[in-house]
């Protein structure tokens, strides 16, 4: 038989075969509970040798809401930390995963992502915060996948012949390449996102011509070292189809994913996702500038990552930076 604390009733009961002059095997005989549990009631909520059900029921209440455990975001410095956050646009995943980087000695400074989500779905002190997420749902769900038109691009370089040091993203200098979309095609930004540091360039372009998106691809990556810049993966979009000037030019070696495989360049789908936060589809780029677009460039690169044990890109980036060997390109 399971166990059961003492009721109210109970206590009451206690009390009265108490003066009554009952003893303990005589009460839990009674109460049909074993000789212990009575003991044990005694002995916890007897004062000067008196025992009170009342007193003794406020003092079971009080017990019982000391042993549960308290919610996390309760303590008031982790409560501060994860507003303050938040509304710096970071995904619940980058402020549980940062709280070990900044208050590395601090066991209350803890709470995982999946409990920042249940919190801000459910507390509703922190309902405005969910317009500060990625997708700002008022409900989490699944997300679709779609898919898009791709052409032939000549000259094409598969994928599957990139280096190994690409694939696994060991080396400096392994950038990934794609083009977001205004809406009704009214201008248009091409992302660039590093590999191994996930730094983002991004270029403003008022079309998906291919010739003004690869000066664009070119005029990001022009200024960087050779040892920076010696490959990109693209998609099959049609504004990449001059893509051989970039070879002639900056020297780096293109390849393309599969069609349909946005999986195979996780980095930048992910990184498009980011800016689709400050860019969501349905608004026109028309009159965005390249300094609006520097600032969100600016923000992101300054967001820890999970991948990169919460660091930011520009933190590794730097780090990257200072021990490369800086190849200058030849030019022809």
């Amino acid at each position: 038989m399971s166990y059961t604390h003492l009721t109210a009733f109970e206590r009451g009961q206690v009390q009265a075969l108490l003066q009554e002059g009952k003893g303990v095997r005589a009460i839990s005989r009674v109460l049909k509970r074993a000789p212990s549990c009575i003991s044990r009631e005694l002995r916890r909520n007897r004062v000067g040798g008196v025992y009170s059900a009342e007193r003794a029921q406020q003092r079971y209440r009080a017990r019982r809401r000391e042993c549960r455990p308290g919610r996390k975001l309760d303590h008031r410095p982790l409560w501060t930390y994860v507003v303050q956050t938040l509304a710096l646009c970071w995904s619940p995943e980058q402020v549980a995963g940062r709280l070990r980087l900044d208050h590395p000695n601090d066991p209350k400074m803890r709470i995982s992502h999946e409990a920042l989500y249940k919190a801000l779905y459910t507390d509703e002190r922190l309902a405005p915060m969910v317009s500060y997420l990625r997708q700002s749902r008022p409900k989490r769900r699944k997300r679709g996948q779609g898919k898009t038109q791709r052409c032939l691009i000549p000259h094409r370089t598969s994928i599957h012949e990139r280096p190994l040091e690409v694939q696994e993203r060991s080396r400096f200098g392994d950038w990934e390449g794609d083009l977001l979309l205004g809406k009704s095609q009214q201008g248009a930004v091409v992302s660039l996102v590093a590999r191994n540091s996930l730094m983002l360039l991004a270029r403003k372009v008022q079309t998906k011509q291919s010739e003004e998106v690869i000066t664009a691809v070119v005029a990001a990556l022009e200024d960087l070292p050779a040892s920076w810049a010696r490959t990109i993966t693209f998609d099959n979009g049609t504004e990449f189809y001059h893509h051989q000037r970039i070879t002639d030019e900056l020297g780096m070696t293109i390849f393309f994913a599969d069609p349909y495989a946005a999986y195979q360049r996780g980095v930048n789908e992910n990184t498009n996702g980011l800016l689709r936060q400050y860019l969501p589809k349905g608004i026109s780029f028309e009159n965005l500038s390249q300094r609006q677009l520097d600032t969100i460039v600016h923000e992101l690169n300054h967001r820890p990552r999970r991948t990169l044990g919460y660091r930011t890109p520009h933190e590794v980036f730097e780090a990257n930076r200072k021990n490369a060997p800086v190849a200058l390109r030849a030019y022809p």
